[in-house]
């Protein structure tokens, strides 16, 4: 008992302390929340409390993506991903609100970004590309996606033009249709001769330079194969992890 008392009176010095982290202002919070990775970082420091949720979920550290928001009352807050990305600024992080299916057809991203699932899990979030649309998204830019997953009837789930794409812990899924053999989950239609070299591209954790698909922990389903390749970029470095009801793939997509 005496001992838990003490341990109580230590903890309570220390929250009363200057140098107690709780003391210092928003913008200061703001700021040293902006170092920590989107996910799980920065998305658990939002569970802590209410001014950390307030801080870490500020349109200056990401945009927002809710279905159930019909007139966004906040900035950075959309209805739907197209508008978010258009109003994205280069380098922004896009969360996308779980527990509901939200619309991707042909939606070019031509700016480095990253979109994160807000789920627990990439099923929790679900991108729906419609018969008839080429892709969910295109990629035209230095991108990340991860933890979501992305269904398309036909055609591709992610469509890749350039920049260095990263696929990280998401579903890619071909619906089954007799017309299998012309749907990929991922296509990439990118050569290797290009070169980025934009700050932002470099702040999405990627060197910035030539094109490259990079798939790490995403299971793929259905389609004619897991990635085809129109470009002069090729298949390289294929692991396979056997789930019991899965499999997950890591992969890149880069030159010989």
């Amino acid at each position: 008992m005496e001992r838990n008392r003490k341990l109580r009176k230590g903890l309570e010095s220390n929250f009363d302390s200057p140098f107690h982290i709780n003391n210092l202002d928003d913008g200061c919070l703001m700021h040293i929340f902006s170092f920590l990775s989107p996910i799980p970082d920065r998305y658990n420091t939002a569970l802590v409390c209410h001014r950390w949720c307030h801080l870490a979920c500020h349109p200056r550290l990401w945009l927002r993506v809710d279905r159930s928001v019909k007139e966004s009352s906040d900035d950075g807050v959309f209805h739907d991903i197209e508008t978010a990305i258009v109003a994205a600024r280069p380098g922004d992080t896009i969360l996308i609100a779980s527990g509901d299916t939200h619309v991707a057809s042909n939606i070019q991203i031509n700016k480095p970004l990253c979109l994160i699932g807000g789920g627990v899990l990439p099923d929790d979030t679900t991108l729906i590309c419609s018969r008839g649309s080429d892709s969910a998204l295109e990629f035209l830019s230095t991108c990340k996606v991860a933890n979501l997953t992305v269904k398309a009837e036909l055609g591709c789930c992610l469509l890749h033009r350039s920049g260095r794409l990263t696929i990280d812990g998401c579903v890619l899924k071909c619906e089954s249709d007799p017309l299998d053999f012309l749907s990929f989950p991922i296509v990439s239609t990118a050569t290797g001769s290009d070169v980025l070299t934009t700050t932002a591209a470099k702040g999405l954790g990627n060197k910035g330079q030539g094109n490259s698909v990079a798939v790490s922990h995403t299971r793929i389903e259905g389609g004619a194969k897991a990635v085809s390749t129109i470009g002069d970029l090729a298949l390289q470095r294929v692991r396979v992890i056997y789930a019991r009801t899965s499999l997950f793939f890591w992969f890149d997509v880069d030159q010989d």
